[in-house]
């Protein structure tokens, strides 16, 4: 009953939140007939050739965590937030993708990694090499390693970029250049004995040597790229984030000696990368932490370069090859801020990346530029407790639970470190620490880290063979999807002949003998 009398006093104020338009039914069939006439001009496909292809990766970027941060960019906006669209909900194709490992039905960011960037399923902890592979058993990796649309890319001429706000060596990236049966080898300092003597490479040093064609590098992970003990350049006195290599090695300056011919340079702050003039730059490795970037919500705005600002050189750089290039961009902290069970940390972190995917878009044409947005696996992150429309999506729900009496926030974890008991009770929730940018959203099972979730993420395209996308997909498709549309890498079958011509809507069609393949294949993605 108290319930039921919280509602109802309310109701005044879900009115209140409703725009006045939306209470005329007209404006709702304008928008769906919109919306409709759009859905009937896709059938114009873009069949033609990818000059370019760029892949978002949101690290732990669920669907509700899509929901999620599209309300909070709305409400940055001083909207209520649930009308709005992320850049990313523009693109005209959807799909899923099953995200499991092929030990794990719970999937971890290697495995996946492996998957979406190199065509083949693998198991947990383990990037760049086939499941035939053991995690931390040094001597499965040779034989078992597998190559990725990066390596595919550079070998058809084209440039290649990695830009993340996680360290360079870290999964999602490392799957792109590097064969690990650890994802956590980053220095030679994190490997055993045994792995070094029998030949294993750590990842930082696969970095610098496994493709050394690899244009743009930016992210974090300074720390692993010098000796050991080395004094970090922004953090002398912390030693933690002194260098950690045991070998001696100075990868830093071994990356530029192997440049010196070249138009090369290495950063590591804000200020240097506004000072390039990017069109004299062809190289460019930036390393802006000595571990992961900071959170965008605690990002020094003078020191550490955005998302979205990584995102604006690398493409600038990369665009002057005549060939086109391939780069991948992840936002890999929102990943993080659900690991520490702190919403408001991976919420915005998503919101950053949606930036950049926005500013990726003007500095493109989806003519000759597949971009595809994705997600290696959720989070069991939830919100929900029947909120008003426009409520802040950090807020509490509008009435107490009605076993504890007490409040509780709309944004919930299955499990994780916000799990807290009082006297033997759910512990009590006040608005002050809600809004706080370390709260951590209470969950139902203690554990020191929340989990990854198990179920289908989204797979966003737009651009030529976006079409391609659109069915429940296995997580490995999606580069071979990426390489076909840019007649790189194993299916190049139908670009013998192929010129590309542009259509009347601003599509590309093919012209020459693969024409008509090509034109049966579309409509067959739309079976």
């Amino acid at each position: 009953m108290k319930v039921q009398l919280l509602l109802l006093a309310n109701l005044n104020l879900i009115c209140a939140f409703i725009p006045v338009h939306e209470m005329n039914p007209t404006f709702w069939r304008n928008q769906a007939q919109d919306t409709l006439k759009k859905a009937l001009n896709l059938q114009k496909l873009n069949i033609g050739v990818a000059k370019n292809v760029i892949l978002f990766l949101g690290d732990g970027m669920g669907i509700p965590t899509v929901t999620a941060a599209r309300i909070l960019k709305g409400q940055l906006e001083n909207r209520n937030g649930e009308e709005g669209f992320l850049e990313m909900d523009k693109f005209p194709h959807v799909a899923l993708s099953k995200t499991y490992n092929t030990n794990a039905q719970v999937p971890d960011s290697a495995g996946t990694a492996t998957a979406y960037l190199c065509g083949v399923k693998a198991n947990e902890g383990t990037v760049g090499v086939s499941a035939a592979s053991v995690r931390k058993q040094c001597n499965t990796t040779f034989g078992n390693e597998v190559t990725s649309i990066l390596k595919w890319a550079e070998d058809a001429g084209k440039s290649t970029g990695i830009v993340t706000t996680t360290r360079v060596q870290h999964a999602t990236p490392s799957a792109s250049y590097a064969h690990s049966v650890n994802r956590d080898w980053y220095s030679d300092y994190d490997m055993p004995y045994e792995a070094l003597e029998q030949g294993c490479k750590d990842i930082a040093q696969q970095l610098i040597y496994n493709i050394p064609g690899i244009e743009v590098i930016m992210g974090g992970g300074r720390k692993y790229m010098f000796p050991r003990d080395t004094p970090d350049v922004e953090y002398p006195n912390e030693w933690k984030a002194n260098g950690s290599r045991l070998d001696g090695k100075n990868l830093v300056e071994e990356w530029k000696h192997s440049k010196k011919d070249k138009k090369a340079h290495y950063i590591w702050n804000r200020e240097q990368l506004k000072k390039l003039d990017l069109n004299e730059v062809d190289h460019l490795m930036g390393l802006f932490e000595h571990g992961d970037l900071q959170y965008e919500l605690e990002r020094n705005k003078t020191s550490d370069p955005s998302l979205e600002e990584m995102v604006t050189a690398a493409i600038r750089i990369l665009s002057k090859n005549p060939k086109g290039f391939f780069l991948l961009v992840e936002g890999g902290r929102i990943d993080h801020g659900h690991h520490e069970g702190k919403a408001k940390m991976a919420l915005f972190e998503a919101v950053e990346m949606d930036k950049a995917i926005g500013r990726a878009g003007t500095l493109t044409r989806d003519t000759d530029t597949l971009t595809v947005v994705t997600a290696d696996h959720s989070h069991v992150f939830m919100f929900g407790g029947y909120t008003f429309r426009g409520n802040n999506i950090f807020g509490l729900a509008p009435y107490l639970s009605d076993v504890d009496n007490r409040p509780f926030t709309s944004i919930l974890y299955g499990n994780g470190p916000g799990y807290a008991l009082e006297n033997g009770e759910r512990a009590n929730v006040s608005t002050s620490e809600i809004n706080d940018n370390h709260y951590q959203a209470q969950s139902a099972v203690p554990l020191r880290h929340e989990t990854h979730g198990g179920e289908d993420v989204a797979i966003f395209a737009k651009g030529p063979m976006a079409h391609l996308f659109h069915s429940v997909h296995e997580q490995n498709y999606i580069p071979h999807v990426m390489a076909y549309a840019a007649c790189i890498g194993q299916n190049r079958d139908h670009c013998t002949n192929l010129n590309t011509l542009p259509c009347d809507n601003g599509a590309w069609a093919a012209q020459g003998t693969s024409a008509i393949l090509l034109a049966l294949l579309a409509l067959l993605a739309c079976v």
